[in-house]
């Protein structure tokens, strides 16, 4: 029996990519989203459309979503995982940042939800997993406009879930703790990334991509009728 298509966001790189390569390993046809097609598609995964997509358009998102459906069939499941961490204490922080993580870790999300649900509500089925992070949980230092986002996104998740339950469509946060990924590089104070790699080390090393795409594997592949709400994990070692 053909398995149905997924969807991912932010699939060039860390999280994404090993949470493509784990639902490819188990049969399933694949939308990937990211601006980096080169990437995407050296994964090398059989049916596979890769996209050149920003998700802070929503065109461009609904047009891909319309070709892979139309390829592959309705999507089961779309996973939000796109997303971007600028840390910086707010009184010198560029406000650029703050609009670049609104858009994409707030909007992105909001986008990739409205190009699947009225499908799914349609279908009366489906699953939208939207990755976020403990920061959407609890607030660090330096974090704060980074927290406002993925707070948003965990309020998001829960007022969706209440409005799809009767629609039979499963809403997943998954909220990891620190991982090793391209996200802190992105941040433009060396002292707040060299502070966080020192974290990470006195932490005794962190989650890898994979461990949170076996996470998001694991909530997808329950029954229709389960939904686990949330995963939050961590590295053993990170206190906080």
């Amino acid at each position: 029996m053909t398995k149905p298509l997924i969807i991912i966001t932010g699939a060039s790189s860390g999280i994404g990519a090993a949470i493509a390569t784990s639902f490819s390993a188990a049969g399933h046809p694949l939308l990937l989203l990211a601006r980096r097609v080169e990437q995407m598609e050296a994964l090398g995964l059989p049916n596979t459309l890769c996209r050149g997509v920003d998700v802070t358009s929503r065109e461009q998102l609904i047009a891909a979503v319309k070709e892979a459906e139309e390829k592959f069939g309705p999507a089961d499941a779309i996973v939000n995982n796109a997303g971007c961490m600028l840390l910086g204490d707010l009184s010198v922080q560029d406000p650029s940042e703050w609009d670049r993580m609104i858009d994409l870790n707030v909007k992105g999300v909001l986008n990739g939800i409205h190009a699947v649900l009225p499908g799914m509500k349609a279908r009366k089925g489906g699953s939208i997993i939207n990755v976020s992070s403990i920061a959407g949980r609890k607030t660090f230092p330096a974090h704060a406009a980074y927290c406002g986002t993925k707070f948003a996104v965990h309020a998001i998740s829960e007022n969706l879930r209440e409005e799809v339950a009767a629609d039979n469509v499963r809403v997943m946060t998954i909220a990891p703790g620190a991982v090793q990924t391209e996200l802190l590089s992105h941040t433009t104070s060396q002292e707040i990334i060299d502070g966080y790699e020192q974290w990470k080390k006195e932490m005794g090393g962190v989650l890898n991509p994979q461990d949170v795409a076996n996470a998001v594997l694991f909530v997808y592949q329950q029954p229709q009728n389960v939904n686990i709400r949330e995963v939050l994990l961590a590295a053993t070692g990170q206190p906080a």
